[in-house]
């Protein structure tokens, strides 16, 4: 798609322009008139001659030329009409800020379709309606009513909110930040996040895309552009109405677990997004990632950070918070120590953090920056300054900036702490591309992000084992299920889907009677489990429907007589099929595998702690499938009872490579059967290295559509 005409159009007709102040259409005259855009700017209203000095013309078929973009500010009713004249002059590209549809209910929707019907017969883009508009600064264009033209600069900005936007506006001026292109999408009834994505991702004066949103229109595309992207450039995104939908028919435990947020951050993990949690977060990246170049890792890929500081307190503050975000705090070389030792006063603390003292001028900054800069073994650099009596932050903001232009490898983060003693440093340093933030723990936190994505730019290329499997037989059971009109597969179905895609399951059989239970407990060897049948119950454990550690036939029919009492009662609409027999498993330890498909962006899997404890604990990781090998291994380690499998305080380990096997598996399960919509596997039994594992429970549920 050609965006051009949004950003740097020749001519904009502005219909609805107005010639009283407080209206939209005259903001929007007035801002593209202030803002000095160079092409043609035409008001469009029956009722005016003109509109600040400007000829106005009473319709868009009274213009002698076609413009290359117009902006739509008339009453919602009369947006269609408009639609119709841009149509008939063969208009291309369009701007509705008028609000009034679907935001406000069913027949603003209504209203919102046939403008897009309209468009699109006549082959119109469009942004909005109910939007804020375009900017383009380096074009000197200000199609919108968000206030003064921002100043031009590496950052791009997509918004669903137009309110957001102006906010956002304001914010950027006290940071010194600049923009490439702002736009405001509005209710996005044609162009879309997606569109802006592509185009940004191409833009050759974007270096950082940022953006506001409530939802995504297209979940694949957006993670195959995002991801394209990403590889070039950062997208910082922050993302609202992330609460579980409630609308979701969660039966299993994955499902009950896994929400929209949840869905989201598996996204923008994925597709190398940065997650912002607020405006001011975004603000506080966007000055690292504009700036800054890529850090380096050490062996363990974590940042090696030096804090370079003229008090203690702020110091301990931002080594505290080297080692809670993740990084590394860096071991200086002894040629390192051996200079700083020479050059600074012999109450300096010359390993790290790199503590210059509070009589500190800028000639002991100069020493220890190019110092850590010089460093191998320093990936990153923290620059602390506190407004001591000696303190000149100014002209130590001014050699930091000096230093750090002629030496741009390695990514260097400053916190000037005070107010209008450190002000006039701070503006230094936000003019010579030094972020600057307002705690040590901020600056740690910005690196943080800046190694994150700079990891992520170095992964390896995504693998995903494709494992030789029993399609046939998973498609007739499923197909049997549809055709049914079934939902919940049964236990043995399940288990059936299972072993088709190589997991070992416990033998067992179904009983009717309990002599039959007895007989079949005999043949299989006592311990045995006992679990109802039931189309009807998904959770056994919670209706008394499972027992566990049967030793002999007689605890076997006891078993299965009082279950056959006891269940109708509690859940008498139930329809019971009698009670599965099963071989007991014994030793190893419960987990579980789990998958939830998320209408939007497909199959979330999951891996926690099994049995009950995965609703008591809720310690789960969540990864979109297809799952690589490394990617089913990181969600066992993003787990906090990760240690358990590791084996701890003399009890060994299970087979970790099993388990990540397990994921995989079901990864391809899930991908290659879209019908199934929930799928847990709990407990999964794994064991030490050389053991199997084994799937004691699984319940799938399936539909023919998407949820």
């Amino acid at each position: 798609m050609n965006t051009n005409d949004f950003f740097s159009p020749k001519s904009v007709a502005v219909v609805g322009a107005s010639r009283e102040e407080g209206k939209v259409g005259h903001a929007v005259v007035a801002a593209l008139k202030n803002g000095g855009f160079p092409g043609q700017i035409l008001p469009v209203n029956p009722k005016a001659s003109e509109v600040l000095g400007l000829p106005c013309a009473p319709s868009l078929k009274a213009l002698k030329e076609t413009p290359d973009l117009v902006v739509i500010v008339v009453p919602a009713k009369a947006v269609p009409a408009v639609m119709r004249e841009c149509a008939d002059l063969k208009v291309r590209s369009a701007i509705v800020l008028s609000a009034g549809f679907k935001e406000v209910g069913p027949e603003g929707r209504d209203l919102e379709q046939s403008v897009l019907q309209i468009a699109r017969a006549a082959g119109i883009r469009f942004l909005g309606p109910n939007c804020l508009g375009a900017i383009s600064p380096g074009n000197r264009l200000n199609a919108s009513f968000g206030g003064d033209l921002p100043s031009p600069g590496g950052l791009a900005y997509i918004s669903q909110s137009g309110a957001l936007l102006t906010a956002i506006l304001d914010l950027a001026k006290t940071r010194e930040i600049g923009f490439s292109r702002l736009v405001s999408i509005g209710n996005k009834a044609d162009l879309n996040e997606v569109d802006f994505l592509r185009t940004l991702g191409d833009d050759p004066e974007t270096t950082v895309i940022a953006g506001y949103l409530e939802s995504i229109s297209d979940g694949p595309a957006f993670m195959r552009e995002a991801e394209r992207i990403s590889d070039e450039k950062p997208i910082l995104l922050m993302k609202s109405g992330g609460t579980a939908s409630g609308s979701k028919a969660a039966s299993s435990h994955t499902g009950s677990l896994a929400g929209d947020e949840v869905a989201y951050d598996c996204v923008f993990e994925r597709a190398g997004v940065v997650r912002c949690q607020s405006i001011e977060h975004q603000f506080e990246l966007a000055q690292i990632f504009l700036h800054q170049p890529l850090p380096g890792t050490g062996p363990d890929g974590k940042v090696r950070t030096v804090v370079i500081t003229n008090a203690g307190g702020p110091g301990i503050m931002a080594t505290d918070a080297v080692e809670r975000q993740g990084l590394a705090f860096a071991t200086l070389a002894e040629a390192t120590v051996r200079t700083l030792k020479a050059a600074l006063p012999p109450a300096s603390n010359v390993q790290n953090p790199i503590d210059v003292l509070g009589d500190a001028l800028v000639d002991r900054y100069e020493i220890a920056l190019k110092a850590a800069l010089a460093d191998p073994g320093v990936d990153a650099i923290v620059i602390l300054l506190t407004p001591q009596a000696m303190t000149d932050a100014f002209a130590t903001a001014e050699a930091i900036v000096r230093i750090s232009k002629k030496a741009r490898k390695k990514p260097i983060v400053a916190s000037f702490l005070g107010g209008r003693r450190v002000a006039d440093g701070l503006a230094v340093l936000r003019l010579g591309g030094i972020p600057t933030y307002d705690s040590p723990e901020s600056a740690v936190g910005a690196l943080h992000a800046l190694g994150d994505y700079a990891r992520w730019r170095a992964r390896p290329q995504r693998v995903v084992r494709l494992f030789s499997v029993n399609r046939r037989k998973v498609e007739t059971i499923l197909d049997r299920h549809l055709r049914a009109g079934l939902t919940q597969v049964g236990e043995a179905d399940a288990k059936e889907i299972l072993e088709a895609y190589g997991f070992r399951t416990p033998k067992d059989a179904l009983a009717t009677t309990a002599d039959q239970a007895a007989e079949v407990a005999s043949q299989l060897g006592f311990p045995v489990v006992l679990k109802i049948a039931s189309p009807d119950i998904v959770h056994k454990s919670d209706s008394g429907g499972v027992k566990v550690g049967l030793a002999d036939p007689e605890s076997v029919r006891d078993a299965f007589d009082l279950m056959m009492v006891r269940i109708p009662k509690k859940i008498p609409e139930a329809r019971l099929q009698g009670v599965l027999v099963q071989e007991m498993c014994q030793g190893g330890l419960e987990v579980i595998l789990g998958m939830n498909r998320d209408p939007q962006f497909g199959p979330l899997m999951m891996f926690g702690m099994g049995g009950i404890l995965v609703e008591v604990l809720k310690d789960v990781a969540f990864h979109l499938a297809p799952l690589t090998a490394a990617e089913a291994r990181e969600m066992l380690e993003a787990t906090k009872t990760y240690r358990l499998l590791t084996g701890v305080r003399g009890r060994e380990g299970v087979d970790l490579d099993a388990v990540a096997e397990g994921l995989q598996r079901l990864s391809q399960l899930v991908t290659e059967f879209p019908s199934i919509q929930e799928l847990d596997i709990n407990p999964y039994v794994v064991g030490p290295p050389g053991t199997r594992s084994m799937a004691l429970d699984a319940r799938i549920r399936i539909s023919a559509r998407a949820p």
